[in-house]
This record gives structure tokens, C-alpha cells and sequence, in this order.
């Protein structure tokens, strides 16, 4: 069985990679709806079934024994109900059949778990993301449960709409004034540190960098979920004693054209060709 990995575009390659890097010895099948990023802007509903039916496809048609949610809009506004209606359901009848149970993990509160670490956050993600004050939630409970009733961490957001729909373009120098002009309300507020909020945004994080100062930490995605998933594993051995440990690799994608040829090659691997597939 295979370890899936989802996302709405092609940005959660960069998660895929590390992850890969980490851990080589397991199959791996990434999907990125390419055919219906972003996913920002739509409804909560709309996320929901987009995420249900990759979630879906990736165990059914793929055999996937777990998946991760890489994509922070799919984490914020439908992990929570996949996890306690879909999977529940799911797996309720693979144990009718004596099948073993399988888990759907996100890459938010991971990152939320990371940020509570400091005492003055800022968030910058997708404008679901945003809305749905996920991360400010998450942080605060974590700094709640670390420090007692009073709550360390403070937590500031903005959005960064058009970032995705440039990175998956492949556009850097019309990008480097939209990081300027979402980063401008971060500035001279003396964070310690700014999370990247979206599985896109680590493609820009030298020119993020450059903008914020080297006295701000980045928390970025690509660098914090390798490390938590293997965590995760150390502790769950029947799962990993259901993948297979191949070494294999692929990208599935609900669209192509030259361009995402062209950018999953040049961000996960020129071997790895994109497969179009239909949910």
C-alpha cells in the first residue's frame, strides 16, 4: 500500500519531495486537482467534496493505506469532517469486512504546533485559509494547554490570493511585488516569526525572506511535516507495516498542460511525468 498526498494544485510537491526525501523507502501517488485551484475562494461545501473525492479516489482507486492533506485550505475547512464523517463511515465497513482501518492526516496543526513555540505569530495563507481562522485557533489552543489558562502566543493574518495562481504559472518577477504588498502589514509588528500557510508559498521563501529580515523565523511547511509524519509512524507501526517499500513514485493530476508538465518536473522530479485522471 501507498502513502497519498493531496493538494489543490501542484504546491504540495514541495511537501511530497521532502517527505519522499525523508522517508525514499515508500511508495508514494501525489494528486493535485489541477482542474479546480485554488481552492480559496470557495465555499466551505465545495472544498468539502472536492477534498471527500480525492480522499476517496486515492484509497479506493490507488490503495493507499493513508493521506495527507497537504493542501491548508482542504486542512482548515474539511479535515475535521472528513476525519469524523467520511473516514468514520469508511472504515466502519472495511471493518465489517476484517479490513484494516485507514487515517487521513492534515498539515495544519503541525504547523499550528510549531508557531505556539513563539510568542508573536503572523499568518500567511490562502484567503480560505484566512477566513476560516484556522491557524489563530489552533495556535492559541496548543499555547493554552503549554502555558495553563493564559494564552502566550499572539497570532496576526493576512492573505495572499493571487500567490498560488502565479507560483502554479511559474511567474517569480510580477510575484516579488504581490509578496511586497501582502507583507507590508507584517512589517514593524516585531514578530519572532511568520508561517507560511500554504503548501505553494515555501516556492517564494527566499524573496519572502528577503522582505520580512533575517531576525523573523520562517516556519515553513516543506521543513516541519517530514519530521512530524515520521513521529507519526514511529508511533503507528501497523501502518507502516502496511506500505510497501518500493521507492516508487507518481503525480496525478484532474488536468495537464505543458506548463504543469513542465513545473512537476521542475519541482518534484523530471522522471516523474504527470498522469491526468478523472475524480
Amino acid at each position: 500500500m501507498k502513502i497519498g498526498i493531496f493538494d489543490s494544485g501542484l504546491g504540495g510537491l514541495i511537501i511530497a519531495k521532502a517527505i519522499r526525501k525523508a522517508m525514499p523507502k515508500y511508495d508514494y501517488v501525489y494528486l493535485g486537482d489541477t482542474k479546480r485551484v485554488p481552492y480559496g475562494n470557495r465555499s466551505h461545501e465545495a472544498v468539502f467534496e472536492f477534498t471527500r473525492e480525492a480522499v476517496e479516489y486515492l484509497f479506493k482507486k490507488e490503495d493507499c493505506a493513508i493521506v495527507i492533506i497537504a493542501c491548508n485550505t482542504s486542512s482548515a475547512r474539511a479535515l475535521r469532517r472528513i476525519q469524523q464523517e467520511y473516514l468514520v463511515e469508511y472504515n466502519k465497513t472495511r471493518k465489517l469486512m476484517g479490513e484494516s482501518e485507514r487515517k487521513v492526516l492534515g498539515v495544519l496543526i503541525p504547523t499550528a504546533e510549531e508557531a505556539a513555540k513563539y510568542k508573536k505569530v503572523g499568518i500567511l495563507g490562502t484567503s480560505g485559509t484566512i477566513v476560516s481562522n484556522s491557524f489563530p485557533e489552533e495556535i492559541k489552543k496548543i499555547s493554552r494547554i503549554r502555558t495553563g489558562l493564559s494564552i502566550k502566543t499572539k497570532v496576526f493574518q493576512n492573505s495572499a490570493p493571487m500567490l498560488v495562481p502565479l507560483i502554479e504559472e511559474g511567474e517569480k518577477e510580477l510575484a516579488k511585488q504581490f509578496i511586497k504588498k501582502y507583507l507590508k502589514p507584517f512589517l514593524n509588528k516585531n514578530f519572532d516569526a511568520v508561517v507560511l500557510g500554504c503548501t505553494h508559498y515555501p516556492f517564494y521563501k527566499n524573496e519572502i525572506k528577503k522582505v520580512l529580515g533575517s531576525k523573523v523565523k520562517l516556519i515553513s511547511q516543506d521543513e516541519i511535516i517530514p519530521k512530524k509524519l515520521k513521529e507519526y509512524f514511529s508511533k503507528h507501526s501497523e501502518i507502516t507495516k502496511e506500505l510497501s517499500q518500493k521507492g516508487k513514485a507518481k503525480i496525478l493530476v484532474t488536468d495537464i498542460t505543458k506548463n504543469i508538465i513542465k513545473l512537476s518536473g521542475k519541482w518534484f522530479g523530471a522522471k516523474t511525468k504527470p498522469e491526468l485522471i478523472h475524480l
